[in-house]
C-alpha cells in the first residue's frame, strides 16, 4: 500500500463527534466527487463516485450518521483501468438528495459541478479541518516522503481550488494552485507544512511516520554536507601542498635551498619531508614554533620566488 493510501485509510476511520463537522466533511467529499443526476420520471438524484473503498465506506457512514439516509454502494469495474473498481453511492430519492445538498450548502453550476455556495459550513476552525480532510479523501494524494514532499488536491474548477486554498491559508498553509490539463491542483511542497496538514486532518500515525522520515533525511543531508565540505577542504589542502612542493623543487633546482634565508630554507625542507602535513603541523615542527599564518607567509614567499624564477627573473637574498 502506498503512503497516500495509508493516509486515506487512517483518515477514513476518523469521525468527528460534532454534526457541523460531519456536514463540513461530507460537503467536501460530495463537492469533489459528487454530481446531480437526472432520473427521468423520478426527478433528480445525487450520485457520489470514488475509486477508493475506504472513502466510499466513510461517505456511506456519514450519510447514515448525519442525515439518517440508507442507500447502497454499487461496485463496478473501472472502464479505463484493467484493475480497479469504482464505488458509487446513489441517493435516488429527490427529496433526500435536495435535503443533503441544502444542508451541505452545495449548488450546481458549470454543468453538473457542485460548488460550496455558503461559508457557513466552514465557519468554525474545526469545520475547516474536517473540510480539508474530506477534500483530501475525495480527490487528494501525497507522495512517498522517502522520495520527495508533495501534497495535492485536484479540483474541477478554478473557483473550487481558490476556495480550498483559502481554507488552507486560514491555518497559515502556503498552498498554491497550478493548472494541470483541465483540472486545478491545490498543492503544498514544503515538508513541514505537509506535516502541519496531516496534523490538521488528524492523520497522527502518518504524521509521526513522515516526521521520522524527515528527521532521518535531514540527518543524512547534514552528514553529506559535512563530508562534502571536509572532502573539499582535503582536496584544497592537497592541491596547495602539491603546488608548494613544485615551487620548492624549482627553487632547489635553480638556485638551491641553501641560498635561502634560514626561515625559508627550514620551511621548504619540512614541506618536502612532510608533504601531507597541515600548516599548523608544519608550524609546530619549527623551532621556535610558528602559527598557521606565519607558515603560510613563508610558503607564499617561496611561491612568489618560484614565480619569479619561472619568469627568468633574478632574486637576491
Amino acid at each position: 500500500m502506498s503512503f497516500s493510501a495509508e493516509v486515506k485509510e487512517e483518515l477514513a476511520g476518523k469521525y468527528s463527534m460534532a454534526r457541523h463537522c460531519q456536514i463540513a466533511e461530507i460537503s467536501a467529499i460530495i463537492g469533489m466527487c459528487g454530481r446531480i443526476v437526472s432520473q427521468g420520471d423520478k426527478g433528480t438524484g445525487l450520485c457520489i463516485q470514488t475509486e477508493n473503498a475506504a472513502v466510499s465506506k466513510k461517505c456511506f457512514t456519514l450519510l447514515q450518521k448525519t442525515f439518517n439516509i440508507d442507500t447502497d454502494i454499487v461496485i463496478t469495474k473501472n472502464p479505463y483501468l484493467k484493475r480497479g473498481d469504482v464505488y458509487t453511492i446513489l441517493v435516488d430519492n429527490q427529496e433526500q438528495a435536495m435535503r443533503i445538498l441544502q444542508a451541505v450548502k452545495l449548488t450546481a453550476s458549470e454543468g453538473d459541478v457542485l460548488h460550496l455556495s455558503s461559508h457557513v459550513v466552514i465557519q468554525n476552525s474545526c469545520c475547516k479541518r474536517a473540510f480539508i480532510r474530506g477534500a483530501f479523501l475525495a480527490s487528494g494524494s501525497i507522495s512517498d516522503p522517502e522520495k520527495f514532499y508533495h501534497f495535492e488536491i485536484v479540483c474541477q474548477t478554478e473557483g473550487k481550488a481558490a476556495q480550498l486554498q483559502e481554507v488552507m491559508q486560514a491555518f497559515q498553509i502556503d498552498a498554491k494552485i497550478v493548472l494541470r490539463k483541465k483540472s486545478y491542483v491545490v498543492y503544498v511542497k514544503e515538508g513541514a507544512q505537509i506535516v502541519e496538514l496531516l496534523g490538521l486532518m488528524e492523520a497522527n500515525v502518518a504524521l509521526m511516520s513522515l516526521e521520522n522520515i524527515r528527521i532521518l533525511k535531514e540527518m543524512r543531508n547534514s552528514v553529506n554536507r559535512q563530508v562534502n565540505c571536509e572532502t573539499a577542504n582535503i582536496h584544497k589542502t592537497v592541491n596547495a601542498a602539491v603546488k608548494q612542493i613544485q615551487d620548492i623543487r624549482l627553487i632547489e633546482e635553480k638556485i638551491g635551498l641553501d641560498k635561502l634565508n634560514s626561515g625559508l630554507s627550514e620551511i621548504a625542507r619540512l614541506r618536502l619531508e612532510f608533504p601531507e602535513a597541515t600548516l599548523k603541523e608544519l608550524g609546530m615542527m619549527l623551532a621556535p614554533q610558528v602559527g598557521k599564518s606565519g607558515v603560510n607567509h613563508r610558503l607564499r614567499k617561496l611561491s612568489n620566488l618560484a614565480q619569479d624564477l619561472r619568469g627568468n627573473k633574478e632574486e637576491f637574498l
